[in-house]
């Protein structure tokens, strides 16, 4: 049987597990793992804006991994469009990176419910999509798709709390080792004191 201190470590990893796949699924559904500043480059070249007026050029956009939307401002007012990356827009990015940040990401969900052993590719999910971002230009690709009149350039991208939650998710995973460790200390047990047992001498069976 058991102890009572290795089934409260094994059922705070099991707790730790579940939240980790909730954060995972959370994570691939929304569209907020990046997001970015844009200025119409077009528009600011035709009317020649100064510094003042770049302002009345700037958008801003967000992406996940498989959708997201933007806001630009080309001159016209606020124009709003949403992001699909599939099955289009992802041939124009690193396809083969982005795909290895989804299957991770599902793979990293499917083992979590099994075994710990593969908390491995939800970090490399997360890695991934972190090397496409600063290496690949994603923003800038994402914010350009289908634009043939103007030319958007991202001033600046961030990530934003999807990717932070893929983030939270490998760490819970770190937590679960821990508490899975400390399941092998073994906590020192309380000894009951027996009850001295009452000393007989010949000089007391005299009397």
């Amino acid at each position: 049987m058991p102890s009572v201190w290795k089934k409260i470590t094994f059922s705070v990893a099991s707790v730790l597990c579940i939240g980790s796949v909730v954060l995972l699924v959370v994570a691939l559904a929304t569209e907020r793992w990046a997001t970015g500043r844009i200025l119409c480059k077009t528009g600011v070249e035709i009317v020649n804006a100064s510094s003042p007026e770049l302002e009345q050029f700037m958008g801003h956009m967000y992406y996940g991994l498989f959708q997201g939307g933007k806001t630009k401002k080309c001159g016209l007012g606020d124009r709003r469009s949403k992001i699909y990356i599939f099955p289009k827009l992802v041939r124009t990015l690193n396809s083969g990176l982005h795909m290895m940040v989804i299957l991770f990401l599902l793979v990293a969900i499917g083992f979590a419910l099994v075994s710990l052993s593969f908390s491995l590719f939800g970090t490399l999910g997360v890695l991934c999509f972190l090397a496409a971002m600063k290496h690949h230009r994603l923003t800038e690709r994402v914010a350009n798709y289908r634009e043939s009149l103007f030319r958007l350039t991202v001033l600046d991208d961030s990530l934003d709390w999807s990717f932070w939650l893929g983030v939270a998710s490998a760490v819970t995973h770190v937590a679960v080792c821990g508490v899975v460790a400390m399941s092998r200390i073994k906590l020192p047990k309380a000894q009951k004191k027996k009850p001295e047992q009452p000393s007989i001498s010949a000089l007391d069976l005299l009397y």
